[in-house]
C-alpha cells in the first residue's frame, strides 16, 4: 500500500505498528593453535567491549531519530558483551519525505524523524571449533521501535561499523495502527526487499539471498562475502607463510564454515552443488 505524507501525518491517534530490525554479522578466523586462538579472541573481546558497542547503538538511535532514556551494558568473562537501551520519542518536528522510501539510510550524522518508546540491544558470541581450526565471532543487534520511520534506516549504518563475513537480517511489522476514518494499517511503508535499503557498492561485495513472506510482512535477507582472500582469515601471519597444501587445506575449511552458515545448515559432500 502506497501511502501519501498526509495519510501517514493524519493517523487516528498514536502509531501502534512495532517493527523490528534483528541485525546478524559473523567474523571468521583460522586459528592454527591454542594460542593464536585466545589472541584472536582477546583481540575481538576488545574491538567490540561494552563501550564501544554503546557507542554504536547511540548512533543508532540517532540515526532513528530515539532520545536514549538508559542504558544497561556488561562485559563477560571470558569473552562477550551486551548492551541493552531503553529509548523514547525523538524531538523532531519535520520529517524529510525520503524517510520513507527503501534506500539506504545514512550515517548518523542527524536526526531523522520521531521514535516511541521502545529499545535498541547488542549481544556478541565468541566461539571457536575444538578441533579444527575455526574461531568465530557473532554479533546480534536487534532494533524496535514504535513509530513511523523504519529501523532498516540503521542499516547501512551498521553493516559500516562492524568487520563482517556473513549477515542475516531479518525485518518484520506488526500489530496495526488506523487512519482518521478507522481503517486498519498492517504496514505504513513500502517494501519490497531488505536489500533496498543496502548501498549497491556493498550490494557488489555479496551474495545474496532473500526469503520474504509479503502477506506476513516478513522479511529475510542473508548475504556472504563474494570474494575470497586467505590473508584476511589468518590471524598474525599471512600466507605466504604457509606451503600451498596448508593453503588449500585452511582455504577449503574456512569456505566450509562460511557455507554452513550462509545455508543454516551442516554441509556434507555433494549436498549442495
Amino acid at each position: 500500500m502506497s501511502l501519501t505524507q498526509e495519510q501517514r501525518i493524519t493517523l487516528h491517534g498514536f502509531n501502534n505498528l512495532t517493527k523490528s530490525l534483528s541485525f546478524n554479522m559473523y567474523d571468521i578466523c583460522y586459528t592454527r593453535t591454542k594460542e593464536e586462538r585466545e589472541t584472536y579472541l582477546a583481540y575481538i573481546d576488545e574491538q567490540y567491549n561494552a563501550d564501544r558497542l554503546t557507542k554504536i547503538l547511540k548512533a543508532v538511535a540517532d540515526i532513528i531519530g530515539a532520545h536514549v532514556l538508559n542504558v544497561a551494558k556488561q562485559d563477560y568473562e571470558p569473552q562477550g558483551a551486551s548492551v541493552t537501551m531503553l529509548v523514547s520519542e525523538g524531538p523532531l518536528e519535520e520529517a524529510p519525505d525520503a524517510s520513507f522510501e527503501e534506500s539506504p539510510g545514512p550515517y548518523p550524522d542527524h536526526v531523522l524523524m520521531h521514535l516511541d518508546k521502545s529499545h535498541i540491544t547488542v549481544h556478541t558470541y565468541p566461539e571457536y571449533h575444538p578441533d579444527e581450526g575455526i574461531s568465530t565471532f557473532r554479533a546480534d543487534i536487534d532494533v524496535s521501535t514504535c513509530g513511523e520511520i523504519s529501523p532498516l534506516k540503521a542499516l547501512n549504518y551498521l553493516i559500516h561499523s562492524f568487520d563482517t563475513d556473513i549477515m542475516t537480517i531479518d525485518y518484520r511489522v506488526r500489530g496495526f495502527t488506523r487512519d482518521t476514518s478507522g481503517h486498519k494499517l498492517f504496514i505504513d511503508h513500502e517494501i519490497s526487499s531488505i536489500q533496498n535499503y543496502i548501498p549497491d557498492d556493498v550490494k557488489d561485495l555479496f551474495h545474496m539471498i532473500d526469503v520474504n513472506v509479503y502477506q506476513e510482512n516478513i522479511f529475510h535477507t542473508k548475504c556472504k562475502l563474494r570474494d575470497f582472500d586467505l590473508n584476511n582469515y589468518l590471524f598474525g601471519y599471512t600466507k605466504d607463510q604457509l606451503s600451498p597444501e596448508e593453503q588449500k587445506d585452511i582455504t577449503e575449511s574456512v569456505q566450509w564454515e562460511m557455507d554452513e552458515i550462509f545455508y543454516g545448515k551442516n554441509i556434507y559432500p555433494g549436498s549442495i552443488e
